[in-house]
């Protein structure tokens, strides 16, 4: 009787050390970690608040330090000033492992001072 017990109580405790240690591996893996954020999704939470403190009347150079380089960039002339547009992914749109401007926020600079950001601001260009 006590072989028949010594078995039954082995058999019993590696079942409940294999439920336990499944029970750890299915929690660890279901959680989720802001340090897996993908670089694209760091990038654009750390543009989107950059871009939220800025002033009017900030130098390009500036913004450029503070940003890095822009995701995409227009430099043209118009009624006798230049007009340099900085844009900077700030939101996503698609998964296509790609940045198009859909996905960023444009910042206007007229002769090397920001007069605004955003779609309208853009589009008043």
């Amino acid at each position: 009787m006590s072989v028949k017990i010594s078995l039954l109580g082995k058999l019993l405790a590696v079942s409940v050390l294999t439920a336990a240690l499944s029970g750890c591996v299915v929690a660890i893996g279901d959680k989720t970690d802001s340090r897996s954020e993908s670089s694209w999704q760091k990038a654009q939470t750390h543009n989107l608040q950059q871009i939220n403190q800025l002033q009017l009347g900030a130098r390009a150079d500036d913004v450029r330090s503070l940003l890095g380089a822009p995701d995409f960039s227009e430099l043209f002339e118009k009624d006798g000033e230049q007009v340099l547009v900085l844009f900077y992914r700030t939101h996503h749109v698609k998964s296509d492992n790609k940045t198009t401007k859909d996905e960023c926020t444009p910042l206007v600079f007229k002769n090397n001072q920001l007069t605004g950001w955003g779609d309208k601001a853009y589009k008043y260009l």
